[in-house]
């Protein structure tokens, strides 16, 4: 019997490594994005490069009492998902049809990011609560696939 992970288990068990680099004190998010069952780039959390911590600085949505999933342009952090097509774009990788893998649901502005990018398919771990997220990657025809970090299944939310 094959004991190896499945390919899918395998990237979103890397996707959590890679949030292991994240500097938000609220939630460490990891990203990567995969053609061929090839890594093309990925992306943690965090503020943008030359610029203090939230461990330096303190967590801004924390100080403006900002709720989970509200508000995400008050943050001095740039979100995994974004940080991964940076990286692609910084290094010249081309990710259209490809697929991410992320430790949670994208936001909304993630979402936008990652059907303007023509990422295919998303898989996830973990689900959040955004709800125009849901509505535009549905209506952009991106599939949502969350991932059972234990067993492995899938289970397909759009």
């Amino acid at each position: 019997m094959d004991k190896r992970p499945s390919w899918h288990l395998y990237f979103i068990e890397m996707a959590f490594l890679v949030s292991q680099r994240a500097t938000c004190l609220r939630r460490k998010v990891g990203a990567l994005i995969v053609k061929n069952n090839q890594i093309l780039s990925t992306g943690y959390n965090g503020a943008p490069k030359h610029i203090r911590h939230c461990s330096e600085t303190g967590c801004l949505r924390e100080q403006l009492k900002v709720p989970s999933g509200e508000r995400h342009e008050l943050c001095r952090g740039v979100h995994a998902e974004q940080n991964a097509i940076i990286q692609a774009a910084v290094n010249g990788t081309t990710i259209d049809k490809s697929i991410m893998y992320c430790t949670n649901h994208p936001c909304s502005i993630c979402a936008k990011m990652l059907i303007n990018a023509e990422i295919n398919s998303i898989y996830i771990a973990e689900d959040y609560p955004d709800k125009l997220a849901k509505e535009m990657l549905e209506e952009a025809g991106i599939e949502l696939i969350l991932v059972d970090r234990i067993t492995g299944d899938l289970k397909k939310l759009l």
